[in-house]
Order: C-alpha cells, then structure tokens, then sequence
C-alpha cells in the first residue's frame, strides 16, 4: 500500500495451497497482494485514458477501473492481517519494539526510497505526475521523511499518498496488540472505530478535526480490522471451518449495492464512510483464505505466475505511476486517439514496461532486504554472489 499496498509485507517461505494455516507462508496472500498491486496499475491507465475523476467518463464496462482506491483498502486490511500473524500465535505479543521498528524499516524504507529517486528523476527529466507540476527541495523532504499526508508539496508519485499512511499505522500497532491481549478483539475494534467515527462525523462542521483527515483515519478502523482477521489463525476448529468466503461475500454485497446506486461522484466523496464498510467484507475475505476455506479462490491465488506477481508487488506499486503517466504523455497521447484507443495502447504498453521493470527494481532494492535481515547478511551476500561470479583463473 501499504502498502499496502500494501504490499509492504515480510516474505517467508513457500507452502503448498493445502497447508495454508501452517506456521510458514500462508497461501493466497501473495496472490491477493500482486492482483492488488495489478489493479491500481490498471486504474491509473484508466485515469489516463480517461480524465474527469470521480466523474465515470469511459465506457460502462470499464466503470470499475475507477476504484483503485479500494485496492488500498485490501492493502491496509492485508497489512494489519500480516503483521498480526506471529503475534496472534505468541498470544497477541509483540515482543521487542525496537526489533519490530527496525524490521519494518528494513523492508519497506530500501525500496521506497529508491523509487523516490527515480520518481524524482523521471518527473525532472521526462513527466511530472498530472495537476503536480515539478518536485522541489521541499518535495524531497517531505517525501523522503513519509510526511506527504501531513505536508503538501508537488508530488513525483501519484502512489506515494498511501506509504506514509501504512508507516503511521505502524506506530499505533504495539497499542492495538495491548488493547486486544487485554480486552478482547471486540474491545480493540471498537475503540478505534469509535475514534474514527467520531472524527468523521465531526469534521465536516469542526475545522481542526478536519484536518485529521489528511491522516485518512478510516485506514485505523481497516488496519484493525486486518489485526482481528488475523485471530481465526489461532481459533479453534469450529471457528476455523465457518463459511467465511460466503460471509464475505455477503458483507461486499450492500457496500456494492450502494456503490451502484449512488454513483462514482457519491462513492468518492464519501470514501470515509465506504471504505470502513467494505473493511469486513476484506477482513472475512482473508479469513477464508487463511483458513483455506475458500478453496478455489486459494489455487487461483496460489498460482504460479499470480504468486510471483505478489513477491515484488511493493515494487511494483512503488514504481509504475511515473511510467504508465511518461508514456502515456510521451507516447500515447500524441499518436493515439483518446479514449478507448488511447486506454487500449497505454495498457498495452505500459503494464509490461512496469512489469518488467519493477522485477528488476525488486531484485536489487526489495528481494536482497527480504532475504536478509541486517547489513552484515547483505554483505555478506553480496560478496558471496561476487565470488560465485568471477571466472576462475
């Protein structure tokens, strides 16, 4: 996201679908991760193809191309189920703090900044990102320290928004874990969604507390979400063989309904409120494939090509705004129609160009930092990989 993304996950081992509720890799994350990832990728072409946001101005068929922004939202609940996992298995301990703020900025800091510099140079030297206009000093600053929820400043990358949100969230894990070891998960739950609904019920008439809602507070209320999901791992069996897939489904049908009705200009203006009633449906989603209730979506998930899309799909959330707005703008635009010609060749061209690249990007900036936890490992890899490398003499 996220990221989270959320895709700011840690990797682990692979599993076999059928073992999805073993200690190691749980099967289907990865997948969910990678057709997220794809997902606001596709939105952002559409964007292009397509100006006037939150107005729908494509074709019907390709209506639903507009809400990336709920690809964020299955981030931010993934994240808070992730990272919930190992605690909810050491009953609901954390353990060190500063081991845990070490190993989140081990794994989502690398490659964060290093796409902010090559979103800085691709905005300086090639496209700067739609309504931005170009990054400045400030702009390295406030990106560079995951403050651009806090500050504004010209945006190098319209993805950007969502990293500083998953880092804050991060900050108030510890608590929501504390919380929960001693109330219970319907204690935790509620709390934050009391907050969060306070806030959003009040900032349309109270100045200050609008201002929270750079924060986009909503995220708490799916980040908690994502943390309670995580407890049907250590359930009982009974809890365990509950429908959850259909539970989730069921939960996604009024917030759908709803969508339909009222229309894409509603739905944006009101994503505070949507997103916090689609965060059930996500968080019943991940328990039904957690569990490996829902079977066939858990294969679906769990192949190959979908499975290896997941691993740099961080990377790939990071990176591919500035390509698919480069060569849109560079390439698209003067030479193709707009409109469905347009959207056709930007796709066409921009999703393998992303593909390939952030694959690339990730073996340097974000696979090393997974594999190994500490600048002695990396090292230490390194010159192994190095060795192996020179001809022998």
């Amino acid at each position: 996201m996220g990221s989270s993304h959320q895709g700011v996950q840690e990797s682990s081992p692979e599993a076999p679908a059928e073992t999805s509720t073993g200690c190691g890799r749980l099967a289907g994350l990865d997948g969910i991760r990678g057709v997220a990832a794809l997902f606001v990728m596709l939105h952002h072409c559409w964007l292009m193809a397509f100006p006037g946001f939150p107005v729908s101005t494509g074709p019907v068929w390709l209506g639903w191309l507009l809400y990336g922004h709920f690809a964020v939202v299955v981030f931010i609940v993934l994240s808070g189920f992730s990272l919930a996992v190992s605690p909810a298995r050491a009953g609901w301990r954390l353990g060190s703090l500063r081991r845990f703020a070490r190993r989140r900025a081990w794994r989502i800091l690398p490659p964060y900044w290093a796409a902010l510099v090559f979103s800085l140079v691709v905005a300086w030297t090639l496209a700067a990102q739609p309504g931005e206009g170009a990054p400045t000093a400030k702009s390295v600053l406030v990106y560079g320290l995951l403050l651009q929820d806090i500050i504004g400043s010209p945006s190098p990358n319209g993805a950007f928004w969502s990293i500083a949100v998953e880092a804050q969230l991060y900050l108030v894990f510890p608590l929501m874990l504390l919380v929960l070891r001693r109330a219970g998960a319907i204690v935790m739950l509620g709390a934050v969604t009391a907050v969060v609904a306070v806030i959003g019920l009040l900032a349309p008439s109270v100045h200050v507390v609008s201002m929270l809602l750079r924060l986009t507070p909503q995220f708490a209320v799916l980040f908690a979400v994502g943390v309670v999901a995580a407890g049907v791992l250590t359930a009982g069996e009974r809890a365990q063989r509950l429908p959850w897939h259909w539970m989730a489904l069921l939960a996604t049908l009024p917030v759908l309904a709803m969508i339909l009705l009222r229309g894409s200009e509603w739905t944006v203006g009101h994503f505070f409120w949507v997103d916090i009633a689609l965060g059930p449906a996500v968080g019943l989603m991940l328990a039904g494939v957690a569990t490996g209730r829902a079977k066939v979506l858990v294969r679906l998930l769990d192949l190959r090509p979908i499975r290896s899309l997941g691993s740099f799909s961080y990377t790939l959330y990071l990176i591919h705004a500035p390509i698919v707005v480069t060569i849109f703008l560079l390439v698209v635009a003067p030479r193709v129609p707009a409109g469905l010609p347009a959207f056709f060749a930007v796709t066409a061209l921009a999703v393998p160009v992303a593909l390939l690249a952030a694959r690339l990007f990730a073996a340097v900036f974000e696979l090393p930092f997974q594999r190994h936890r500490s600048w002695p490992a990396l090292r230490e890899a390194a010159r192994a990989k190095l060795s192996r490398s020179r001809p022998a003499v």
